[in-house]
């Protein structure tokens, strides 16, 4: 049976590792090793002659990576900023131009205003819900489209096969962070992306212990490029963090339910309070994206933002009162975590047109005891 044909958990757990033949080892060895012995000048012994051009751990972690996409292609980095970086690299060149999100993740947008711009590329923001106004960004100088769906951290849905469409018509590269849908709730290149990005530090590798990114695609073209800037750069996982991030990707699928199924309770809760002015949340039938994301998704994800009615105050409170949800970045571990964006995620925003709202609180809601969560939530805002 193919990858192909198995379910998503079954690839998971095997897809990229066969028990070692050797010892029997049902799990893939980490490689600690810097270079690898040659069977004479420019004898490989399976590829493999420095770690930073090639690692078996890494390898066994690509293929996990792409079989869970779909894709034919993965390439796994030391960071989701250092994906974005070869990703943006490989396809941009001075004079280029990209459209990203007007609510894009503060990283990805520091990254391109703070560094691409001074290399000659331009970018135009629009807002990812609408397609036309994606159309319309456009430009002769465009390379690439770049989008998040749902955004960060305002939860925006982009309907991907409909710019996959947009892109296509104007020839560009369609590149989609999956990040905070993860792939087992949304495939976009089943639905016409070039490219799929992924912090693995997040749900992918689900534990809060290890960074790392990551790279798929059905394109050889694209996929030697990065292949190229990955091992010229040398933004590499190690091994040890390849294992962990293919360790934590065993599991995504029973993780996820319960990350949607916290999470929905949690809107619940949160959706009737008196302290919440407004709870954004894809599952929610009043979510302009709810329909899209209804279409595109498995479910509606582990990711809820939500405004104070009692302004920055009461946000930077809530963020304060929580026991349970721990005040950190970072999203998509086992543990709930909470975070104020305008003053720690998105703080490189400030001021621009991404700027985020100062009573916005994000919640990663993780896999404790639901009736713990929603306890925690109550007296915070009590």
């Amino acid at each position: 049976m193919s990858d192909d044909e198995k379910g998503f958990a079954t690839r998971a757990i095997h897809a990229g590792f066969e028990p070692d033949p050797q010892t029997g080892a049902v799990n893939v060895p980490i490689y600690a090793s810097s270079t690898f012995a040659q069977d004479g000048v420019g004898g490989m012994r399976g590829g493999y002659e420095y770690a930073r051009t090639g690692n078996p751990t890494r390898t066994a972690l690509e293929a996990n990576l792409a079989a869970l996409e779909g894709g034919s292609y993965g390439r796994a980095f030391s960071s989701g900023m250092a994906a974005t970086d070869t990703a943006l690299r490989a396809m941009l060149r001075p004079g280029d131009h990209l459209v990203i999100p007007d609510d894009a993740y503060g990283g990805t947008f520091r990254l391109i205003d703070k560094v691409f711009t001074h290399w000659g590329i331009t970018y135009s923001t629009v807002a990812v819900d609408d397609p036309t106004a994606v159309r319309d960004a456009i430009t002769d100088a465009t390379k690439v489209v770049w989008i998040e769906t749902p955004t960060n951290p305002l939860l925006n849905i982009a309907d991907i096969a409909a710019i996959a469409e947009v892109s296509q018509e104007a020839g560009t590269k369609l590149v989609v962070d999956n990040t905070f849908a993860s792939p087992y709730l949304q495939q976009p290149l089943a639905l016409g992306a070039d490219v799929v990005l992924h912090s693995t530090t997040k749900y992918l590798g689900g534990h809060s212990d290890v960074v790392g990114g990551a790279l798929v695609t059905n394109d050889a073209e694209l996929h030697d490029a990065f292949g190229f800037l990955q091992n010229g750069a040398g933004g590499v996982p190690g091994p040890f963090d390849a294992y962990l991030t293919m360790r934590g990707a065993k599991t995504l699928a029973v993780r996820m339910e319960q990350h949607c199924t916290n999470a929905e309770a949690v809107v619940d809760l949160l959706a009737g309070h008196s302290a919440i002015a407004t709870v954004i949340y894809p599952g929610l039938d009043e979510h302009p994206g709810h329909d899209v994301a209804k279409r595109q998704m498995r479910r509606y994800g582990g990711m809820v933002s939500v405004r104070l009615a009692g302004g920055r105050q009461a946000a930077l409170d809530l963020c304060a009162r929580t026991e349970i949800f721990t005040l950190a970045e970072s999203l998509g571990g086992i543990e709930s975590l909470i975070e104020h964006p305008g003053a720690m995620t998105h703080a490189s925003t400030a001021g621009s047109a991404l700027e985020v709202p100062d009573d916005l609180v994000r919640l990663s809601v993780g896999i404790e005891d639901t009736a713990d969560l929603l306890a925690d939530l109550e007296q915070a805002l009590g």
